[in-house]
């Protein structure tokens, strides 16, 4: 009886921690334009112990509604560059169903090196990059085709949220943090909806772990855009922008360890 007592306790101490965590991704996680797949995907492999499959599952489902809500706040603040959010789409999708059908043939190791490399040099990009007009022309179309590829192949293959790729090609091609935040929110729906279906499917999901998760990063992200609008607003806006770098950076070294 009183382990059966001392099994609920714990039960109920890991929803609250869960839910703290959540409301803390959500927020940091969509004010940076991401999804946050990979800190889910972390946190339940590496804490949880949870199988790396279930971990994948879990993580893009738990990151869906979140996205969704962040996306919409963005929306009403008229922040969303479609242009560019739909051109990156329309390669992503594809690209995550590709990604998920090479999975199985792809070493653990290599796919680890290529992401944990590419995201370096995106962080580094944005860092050296000069400071340019938002403009949509030809060659700007067809960069946001590219990181789009990336970011699709990045959901497919390894259950990531992709935003990495996403922000990082949103900056380089010129647009402001609070655009590219809002972007990258909106391309992130759209990836999170087609690779959360796909692993549906396979019944992997901890909902355990994950409802928890998912309704405090929904919270989250809630607030998330009403934060990104006032920090837009003051002279802190560049040194984000320093920050979603460095990030990107630290992302790739430890992808690559």
């Amino acid at each position: 009886m009183n382990d059966l007592y001392l099994e609920k306790e714990d039960v109920n101490v890991n929803t609250v921690l869960l839910l703290i965590v959540g409301l803390i991704i959500g927020i940091v996680v969509i004010s940076m334009g991401g999804g946050g797949g990979a800190i889910y995907l972390g946190l339940l492999a590496s804490v949880f112990k949870i199988a790396p499959l279930s971990a994948a599952a879990t993580s893009l489902v738990t990151s869906l509604p979140s996205v969704i809500i962040g996306s919409w706040g963005y929306y009403r603040q008229k922040k969303i560059n479609f242009r560019l959010g739909n051109q990156m789409l329309l390669s992503a999708i594809p690209a995550v169903v590709i990604g998920a059908l090479l999975a199985p043939y792809i070493p653990n190791h290599i796919y680890r090196w290529v992401i944990g490399i590419i995201l370096i040099i995106l962080g580094l990009r944005i860092v050296i990059q000069k400071n340019q007009q938002s403009s949509v022309k030809k060659h700007t179309l067809l960069m946001a085709s590219m990181y789009g590829i990336l970011s699709g192949l990045m959901v497919g293959i390894a259950g990531l949220s992709g935003g990495g790729p996403v922000l990082a090609g949103l900056l380089i091609m010129g647009l402001d943090m609070f655009q590219a935040v809002a972007t990258s929110s909106y391309v992130l729906v759209g990836l999170s909806v087609i690779g959360a279906g796909m692993h549906l499917t396979g019944g992997q999901v901890d909902w355990q772990l994950g409802l928890p998760l998912m309704i405090g990063a929904a919270v989250g992200a809630l607030i998330a855009p009403l934060l990104v609008k006032k920090v837009s607003s003051t002279s802190h806006s560049g040194a984000v922008k320093w920050v979603m770098a460095l990030l990107l950076v630290l992302m790739g070294i430890n992808t690559i360890r």
